[in-house]
């Protein structure tokens, strides 16, 4: 059993900060989605906290704004809002793809991007598809001179499965990421059941084309559930930026991917839906730039 002896909800960034300080051991939460798989794990008997301080209130954190083509998302943004708010349907359309394969309706509503983040599992959905925006995470912290924030990128903040580089004393306030209204976008994801399902791979794409349409632009490529951290598959992008997405070069990039595979178990299984994911992707995103691009036969996908 879980039990706390006292409930905060914080409205200012302030009172979170005074709730935490007034009472040590009391544990910050949002959406409160991972609070008992948390209390849970490796543990024999009940788990009985000073306090929870709620900053799922606090406007700023459930702001969504966006300029000069960087989206500020507030840390306590709900998943299901990526499904349906204007500003990140139009600039941000690969966060609704993953939003749709986040558990299930009711979890979606009270999930939310910063704690998917600092929970920091190695299947996060949300990860790779923040890692293909170029996420950087703002961490505030208050001292003398008042509540000071760093940044950082999401590539350097995760640094193992449930370990970041969020510090004792700070909150995750937001998401800073690019805006690619002009993308194609995929996300990729299977587990191990149909329904509210863990992934066993994921995998997010983004791709644009140049003006001529004959070239690729840009791409960016990002997996998780294959390793202890998401990644982005640099090799891949770098083999793939400027130029023709032809099947054979896609077929290629994507094949790079078997050797990021280092998770424990199923490798083999993991690498093959990898490297399946990362082609389907590139067609998919493609597709949605107004390219369309025939897969290879399928008996030669894996050597």
């Amino acid at each position: 059993m879980l039990t706390f002896d006292r409930y905060v909800t914080a409205t200012t960034l302030d009172e979170a900060f005074d709730a935490l300080q007034a009472t040590p051991g009391a544990r910050l939460v949002a959406g409160a989605t991972d609070l008992l798989p948390w209390a849970r794990e490796g543990r024999a008997g009940d788990v009985h906290l000073p306090a929870l301080v709620d900053v799922g209130a606090i406007p700023a954190l459930t702001a969504v704004t966006g300029e000069d083509g960087v989206l500020r998302i507030g840390a306590a943004t709900s998943i299901a809002a990526c499904e349906r708010h204007p500003l990140l349907l139009r600039d941000a359309g690969l966060l609704a793809r993953c939003a749709v394969w986040f558990a299930d309706d009711q979890i979606r509503e009270q999930a939310t991007l910063g704690g998917n983040l600092v929970n920091a599992s190695p299947a996060g959905d949300t990860l790779p598809a923040l890692l293909a925006m170029n996420a950087r995470v703002v961490l505030a912290a208050r001292d003398g001179a008042g509540i000071r924030e760093r940044a950082m990128p999401l590539a350097d903040f995760i640094t193992g499965p449930g370990r970041t580089r969020l510090g004792n004393n700070e909150i995750l306030v937001r998401i800073d990421c690019d805006a690619v209204p002009g993308h194609g976008g995929a996300f990729e994801k299977v587990g191990h059941r149909r329904s509210l399902v863990i992934s066993t791979v994921c995998l997010a794409v983004l791709a644009r084309l140049e003006p001529a349409r004959r070239t690729l632009a840009d791409v960016r490529i990002a997996i998780g559930a294959v390793g202890p951290v998401p990644e982005r598959l640099g090799d891949a992008e770098t083999a793939l930026r400027g130029q023709r997405p032809t099947p054979a070069a896609i077929r290629e990039a994507a094949v790079l991917a078997a050797d990021r595979v280092r998770s424990r178990s199923r490798q083999e299984y993991r690498r093959e839906v990898l490297v399946n994911f990362v082609e389907r992707g590139l067609v998919a995103a493609l597709e949605q730039c107004g390219l369309a691009v025939q897969r290879l036969p399928q008996e030669i996908v894996h050597a």
